[in-house]
């Protein structure tokens, strides 16, 4: 990939932010070193470790790379027989604990969800505890050797503290002597060069023996050895030199273990980096907001509301773009501060983010290509120190780019053919784009000449573009408009801004009436694009609306029939527990029989109790999800003739139901807060319902229930009073609570509301009520309570 292009689109910026999400030094090396890669298998496999990263990230939360560093210079001197200081060896142990560490954390993991990209690299790392143990055996936290380091060590440690103490002790019965104090500065006892010493003053040096190893600055004071301890200090100078030697060994002997396995720490330091490398690119996905883009090499893109990635989230605007299908050039026109060239770099960045094995700032579904390069001709390169113009610049850029780009290749040009005369220009820029074009390159290019309008206008392949302008406000919306070539807007602005009119007309009058049939043309499509647009946002509205009420549908629809298996399955249970109960008692019932016919002689054939017992076990109940019809035959009944209004047995729910109406084969069948269309012949007549003459008068609603009727999970109070609702509502909780309902449905429509909060009330304080709710969508709403039982 040219270098010339990762400055211009300002690739380090990236770079730079993902180096800051990476945990370890490791990892930020990995990342200072991410380069776009043009192979499409090597780009899948980078952004699949992103993803894995992602997910594992989201899941379980970063790696614990803690204590991980770049151990790389010691394990080399160690290869060559050097001796590692006591911290170097600690790293060398930190960070072998900590490749184990990554490797548990990522293995549980892919047990839960797999994760074969990251489980393959951790697969890899080799485990060395017995070095962890013997280094962290040895070296504290602080980088000292242990005393337990070895015994040899603890025993001189041991004569070290108890040749200080003595030595301490002989000195402080000196400094306590009142002679000895008169000539002393201070009654201390201090150190130099590592032996202990006394401040003695200068005038008291003839009386006072010894060794005198530092005097003050201002000579006032000599720091002396005094001869009493001056065997003493030699012996424990001799004894820090042992433990210096000790230490020396245990150096030797840790560097020698973690010399054996060099190979194996190094590289396991090289998973790490790529281990923390991917999990940086997962945080940094998490901070952008961004997606995993799909990639192909057949040179086509779109992004779908791209954002570019340097921009504050508050100002940035989303661009929509594809290219590469039906055209493979794009033509944006349109004025200065629009956002052209932020719509020029956002393509150019996120491809080269993508290229990386980076996530996009876009939405899910967005697609981008793996070119062999990106070449990009953006913003001023005027350069006076080579006493080059604008144009000049401009022209040696491309040059560059025309001579280096192949087929699959994304060309990026910004203000093409800008900085000569517009004629030449023009045409300049013209021959340019068409060689471009013929060599089937990719190519987003942005300029001021209305000619090249017609130029994308004509060509096959090549389409014009514009970035939006809101006349109203006077000012860009930034947002890049596929298909509609862009709008001078100069006559709009210099009216908004209170030109006179008079000299307005005069300019619209040297404009060629060719140009004003362009301009209207192109204000046209604006409109007609606009009131698409609004048509579009709500016809999508409508549709997430029509989804979300599926949903609801859907749930309303599966807690129902888990309701009904819960309900059969319990059914189930209870009847079988009854059977086995009754089965017992026969059992027991039969044994007595037996004892009893032992012991008075009766005579109880036996053969008669085992053909009981088997008509018995025969009456047991089979009972089944959904009932089957009764097989036909001469001795089946004819199916009794089924209307509007009557009480009907599904034999495939198994369930009653009430016919609503009759439509040819089929019915209309409620079942609880349902309705469902159920052939015919899957349906037997329960009850059939006496039409009342329409011009009977209107008889006062009375509520009767007995105990005949069979268990249902609603109640109608619509028409009664409170006082008998509430009768009502207590009888129907208590057969309901019986028969094992976990919900149920109390109807009493909307009217004035008194029944619906006289029973709300009751409902409140009573016993077998867990919770209550009005009804939802699709139960009824507000003319109905829905209880939950205990």
């Amino acid at each position: 990939m040219d270098s010339k292009i990762l400055s211009t689109l300002e690739f380090h910026k990236i770079t730079n932010k993902l180096v800051q999400h990476a945990a370890t030094s490791l990892g930020k090396s990995v990342a200072e070193q991410l380069a776009p890669n043009s192979d499409l298998e090597d780009v899948k496999l980078m952004l699949q470790a992103t993803d894995e990263a992602y997910k594992a990230d989201r899941l379980k939360g970063n790696a614990p790379f803690g204590g991980i560093v770049n151990i790389s210079a010691s394990l080399h001197r160690a290869r060559i027989g050097g001796t590692l200081n006591p911290a170097e060896l600690l790293d060398i142990a930190a960070t072998a604990r900590g490749a184990r560490r990554v490797k548990k954390h990522i293995d549980i993991l892919h047990e839960d969800d797999p994760i074969p990209l990251l489980f393959q690299l951790t697969e890899q790392l080799s485990e060395h505890k017995p070095l962890e143990d013997a280094i962290f055996d040895c070296i504290d936290d602080q980088g000292e050797v242990m005393d337990s380091a070895s015994p040899e060590l603890a025993s001189i440690r041991r004569e070290l503290r108890s040749g200080e103490s003595r030595i301490r002790e002989k000195l402080e019965q000196m400094i306590r002597s009142s002679s000895v104090q008169k000539m002393l500065q201070d009654a201390i006892i201090t150190l130099r060069n590592d032996r202990y010493v006394i401040p003695v003053k200068q005038e008291y040096r003839s009386h006072f023996g010894g060794i005198v190893h530092d005097q003050s600055g201002s000579g006032a004071t000599l720091f002396i050895e005094p001869e009493a301890i001056v065997s003493m200090n030699n012996k424990l100078r001799e004894t820090k030199a042992a433990e210096l030697r000790e230490i020396e060994k245990i150096l030797q002997k840790l560097t020698a273990r973690a010399a054996d396995y060099v190979e194996d720490l190094l590289y396991n330091q090289d998973l790490l980096g790529k281990l923390d490398f991917a999990y940086a690119k997962a945080r940094l996905a998490h901070e952008m907001k961004a997606t995993l883009p799909r990639m192909n090499d057949r040179g086509f893109l779109k992004i779908k509301r791209g954002r570019h990635p340097l921009i504050a989230p508050d100002k940035v605007v989303p661009l929509d773009v594809e290219l590469g299908n039906q055209f493979t050039a794009i033509i944006v026109t349109g004025p200065n501060t629009g956002g052209k060239t932020v719509s020029l770099k956002t393509v150019g960045l996120l491809s080269l983010m993508a290229m990386s094995g980076l996530f996009v700032p876009a939405e899910d579904g967005s697609q981008l290509c793996v070119f062999d390069s990106i070449y990009a001709d953006i913003g001023d390169e005027q350069s006076i120190e080579q006493s080059l113009s604008t144009f000049s610049s401009h022209m040696t850029n491309i040059i560059r780019i025309l001579g280096a780009m192949t087929s699959k290749s994304l060309v990026l040009l910004d203000e093409l053919g800008a900085g000569t005369d517009p004629a030449e220009g023009s045409a300049l820029a013209i021959a340019i784009l068409e060689h471009i074009h013929k060599l089937d390159s990719r190519i987003i290019a942005t300029t001021h000449y209305s000619e090249l309008k017609a130029y994308a206008y004509n060509r096959k392949g090549v389409i014009n573009a514009s970035m939006e302008f809101d006349v109203a406000t006077l000012s860009p919306t930034y947002r890049l408009l596929v298909g509609v070539p862009g709008r001078s807007n100069a006559f709009a602005i210099a009216e908004r801004l209170g030109l006179s009119q008079e000299i307005i007309d005069h300019a619209r009058g040297e404009v060629s009436e060719e140009d004003l049939r362009v301009e209207n043309m192109i204000a046209s499509l604006e409109e007609d694009r606009l009131s698409a647009e609004s048509e579009r946002n709500t016809a999508e509205s409508m549709r997430r609306d029509m989804e979300a009420q599926r949903v609801r549908h859907e749930a309303e629809l599966q807690r129902f029939e888990e309701q009904r298996d819960k309900m059969l399955q319990k059914a189930q249970e209870e009847a079988n527990e009854a059977v086995a109960k009754a089965r017992r008692e026969a059992d027991q019932i039969i044994a007595d029989l037996r004892k009893l016919a032992l012991e008075e002689g009766a005579s109880v054939k036996e053969h008669k109790l085992i053909e009981a017992k088997r008509k018995l076990e025969e009456a047991a109940p089979e009972l089944a999800s959904k009932k089957k019809r009764p097989a036909g035959g001469g001795s089946a009944k004819k199916p009794a003739k089924i209307g509007a209004g009557d009480e009907v047995m599904v034999y495939s729910l198994n369930q009653k139901g009430t016919v609503v109406e009759i439509g040819g084969s089929d019915a209309t069948v409620q079942l609880g807060i349902m309705k469902m269309k159920v052939a015919l012949d899957d349906l037997e007549l329960v009850k059939t319902v006496v039409q009342v003459n329409k011009q009977q008068p209107k008889q006062t609603t009375s509520l009767k229930r007995s105990k005949d009727d069979n268990l249902k999970m609603e109640l109608d109070l619509r028409g009664a009073n409170l006082e008998e609702a509430i009768i009502e509502v207590d009888r129907f909780l208590d057969e309901t609570y019986l028969g094992g309902l976990g919900q149920v449905y109390i109807i009493h429509g909307i009217g004035t509301g008194v029944l619906r909060a006289g029973i709300q009330q009751y409902l409140r304080r009573h016993s077998l009520v867990k919770s209550y709710r009005l009804g939802q969508y699709g139960e009824g709403g507000a003319g109905v309570t829905v209880a939950e039982l205990k």
